[in-house]
């Protein structure tokens, strides 16, 4: 996926859990930052290394896996306040389109769905390489972001603080470093 045509890395790729972070920040009480990740979450990318607008991604992150490294906090985010995973077990992203924007730069456009509501979004992707790891495998490297508002997502529980503002920011960052390893 770089400016020149690059048929090695045509393939199918699945996403190396231990070496990739789905990871998210949000601004609480409106003077701190707290960053959680998602840790269970299996994906796959299909890769056309001549022709990029033909590549395709999905992604299938399980709501429960969600760690913010404070177990309140976590159960407070899976409960219908937030992610409702008793009934939305998954939070997904399924690729519709994909665009070089740059020499080493992809838009990748697609449904996100959280909490059942699906809204079309695109993430800026920079690759960040191809290398073979110590044990053959082919990887390569991407990272991304883009920031959502959860209101849009049925994601709309908050607390006003006395000295105005409210405790959870209604927009949030996701983050994508990703490690993915060829197939076939």
């Amino acid at each position: 996926m770089a400016t020149t045509p690059d048929p090695r890395l045509t393939g199918t790729y699945t996403l190396d859990p231990a070496h990739t972070r789905i990871g998210f920040v949000a601004r609480h009480a409106m003077v701190t930052k707290v960053r959680g990740a998602f840790n269970d979450f299996t994906g796959t990318a299909r890769i056309d290394g001549e022709n990029p607008e033909q590549s395709s991604v999905e992604l299938v992150i399980k709501a429960e896996s969600i760690d913010t490294r404070n177990a309140d906090r976590d159960g407070h985010l899976r409960s219908n306040d937030f992610l409702d995973m008793a009934n939305h077990p998954e939070i997904t992203f399924r690729s519709t389109g994909v665009k070089q924007s740059g020499d080493d730069a992809f838009d990748v456009t697609g449904d996100l769905t959280i909490k059942g509501v699906t809204r079309s979004v695109t993430v800026p992707f920079t690759y960040e390489g191809q290398a073979k790891d110590p044990f053959g495998n082919e990887r390569i490297g991407l990272e991304g972001a883009l920031t959502i508002d959860r209101r849009d997502y049925g994601v709309t529980w908050n607390a006003a603080l006395e000295t105005g503002g409210f405790l959870v920011s209604d927009t949030v960052r996701l983050e994508f470093e990703v490690s993915a390893v060829k197939q076939s």
